[in-house]
């Protein structure tokens, strides 16, 4: 029994060690919270009209309820930007990098290549959907780090219509930037490639596996949120949460500015929690331009519905 065991345990380690692409089954439960569609691989699959919906979502409003439900390390920042006044919605493909060891990197190649496979900065790109975004690991290199350039920067936007999230050096900017629609968050640029003159200096090391993104965690399926220099990573299923808080938050901005226009409320009003009067006011208000306001008809006769007001 106790070899048999280890065995287990060592086949395990080989497998989190070895294997790129994380299987259905682990997908599935590790992702366990998620109860709606799926893609074919086990990866969550929000819904467009969700995704469509988040592109008003700032990311105060997708961090307060994040926050709440106990996430705390789903925001990354400081980032080098391609279309820097365009926003990225999508949902996550995740590849890990890690500095090039030759055993390892050979035996992952070899394995691959027994496969058909080609160039393991490939991999994770050739299992691109429209709507989804390649967040990349690549552990910050810079010097021989980039694995994308505009060649491959163009076969992601081709099979996604999205850019990327990319946490280390990216090459042939120039020609990354004629992409249209490429909207993209990078740490850095250098002109060096990632296997130059023989030299390994990265290595794939899983595909939709759990990763990091600088200070943030991040898991195949999550909503990418980047605007205004920073990118959040939104669990499956918190996505619709945080799109109908934000929706909330939004009507009642509208409202409140409105009236503080008018001179009917005092900011101090405003400001802190609504009197049952002003609830009462937000409620007619609502009905009255419910066919004028940027949120779903239908999300605001569901939310007026559980109004007591």
């Amino acid at each position: 029994m106790k070899i048999i065991l280890i065995v287990v345990i060592l086949l395990n380690c080989s497998y989190f060690s070895f294997a790129q692409q994380i299987s259905k089954e682990e997908l599935i439960y590790l992702t366990r919270e998620w109860k709606g569609e799926r893609f074919p691989d086990g990866r969550p699959k929000v819904s467009d009209e969700i995704l469509k919906r988040m592109r008003l979502v700032t990311h105060d409003e997708a961090w307060a309820v994040m926050k709440n439900a106990g996430y705390l390390y789903q925001y990354a920042d400081g980032w080098e930007t391609i279309n820097p006044d365009s926003i990225l919605i999508g949902r996550a493909v995740t590849a890990t990098f890690l500095p090039g060891r030759p055993d390892i990197h050979n035996a992952i190649d070899e394995r691959g290549k027994a496969e058909g496979k080609k160039g393991q900065n490939s991999w994770p790109v050739d299992l691109l959907v429209q709507g989804d975004v390649y967040v990349a690991n690549q552990f910050g290199i810079q010097v021989n780090g980039p694995t994308i350039g505009d060649n491959v920067g163009n076969a992601i936007y081709a099979k996604t219509g999205n850019g990327i999230v990319y946490d280390g050096a990216i090459r042939d900017i120039a020609g990354l930037r004629e992409i249209g629609g490429f909207t993209s968050y990078f740490s850095s640029y250098h002109p060096s490639h990632h296997n130059q003159q023989g030299n390994l200096n990265t290595m794939l090391v899983g595909i939709n596996q759990p990763t990091r993104i600088r200070q943030a965690t991040v898991m195949a399926g999550d909503v990418v949120l980047g605007r205004d220099g920073g990118v959040s990573f939104i669990p499956a299923h918190l996505a619709e949460q945080v799109v109908i808080v934000s929706e909330i938050v939004r009507l009642r901005d509208m409202f409140g500015h409105e009236r503080l226009r008018e001179g009917r409320y005092t900011a101090g009003q405003i400001d802190t929690r609504w009197s049952d009067e002003i609830e009462r006011d937000f409620s007619q208000w609502l009905n009255d331009h419910i066919d004028e306001l940027p949120v779903p008809k239908a999300q605001i006769q569901e939310y007026l519905k559980n109004r007591t007001w």
